[in-house]
């Protein structure tokens, strides 16, 4: 799970979180989006780097094994090639989609891979979630031991995905 406001708002790991550079990243893309409108195509942020620098962190070891290679790569995947619009992100600086989920009545499990660079969004959006909810016999956080982000695409090589789990959630509560 990504929160995808929170990352845009507040960058990884929350060292974006001053209205000053919150400001600038808006400043930037409605720039960006003039000139995508002069120009007549949006211009692309890039997916994921290659080749691979031998500095690059973890995570983005981490996608390049996934969506640079056979297991994950596809022609049309934005982070296999081009990326995502610059722009394309914009409105998420603005909206924290996960403000009301302490509101949720229904059934939710939120699985995450354990050593993922973005198992502190999960984490966060389960206690948000259940910090004042009269709902919480039916949510859930499940941390998959030694597992990355992508591990929970397609199990990785060492088959993280706990179908059964995911099978006795869905039992349980889909009825």
């Amino acid at each position: 799970m990504y929160d995808m406001t929170r990352v845009n708002a507040k960058g990884y790991f929350d060292a974006e979180d001053t209205k000053e550079q919150r400001y600038e990243k808006k400043k930037a893309m409605c720039a960006q989006r003039l000139e995508d409108l002069k120009n007549g195509e949006y211009k692309q942020g890039g997916g994921v780097v290659d080749p691979l620098p031998e500095d690059a962190p973890f995570f983005v070891k981490d996608y390049h094994d996934y969506y640079k290679t056979k297991r994950g790569y596809h022609e049309r995947s934005l982070n296999s090639n081009n990326g995502w619009n610059v722009i394309g992100c914009e409105s998420f600086i603005n909206q924290p989609i996960l403000q009301y989920s302490n509101e949720i009545t229904s059934a939710v499990l939120i699985m995450h891979g354990e050593k993922a660079h973005s198992c502190y969004f999960s984490k966060d959006a389960y206690a948000a979630m259940v910090e004042g909810n009269d709902h919480t016999e039916n949510k859930e956080l499940l941390i998959i031991p030694d597992a990355v982000h992508t591990d929970l695409y397609d199990g990785g090589d060492k088959g993280y995905i706990p179908f059964d789990k995911l099978e006795a959630f869905f039992d349980q509560y889909l009825k």
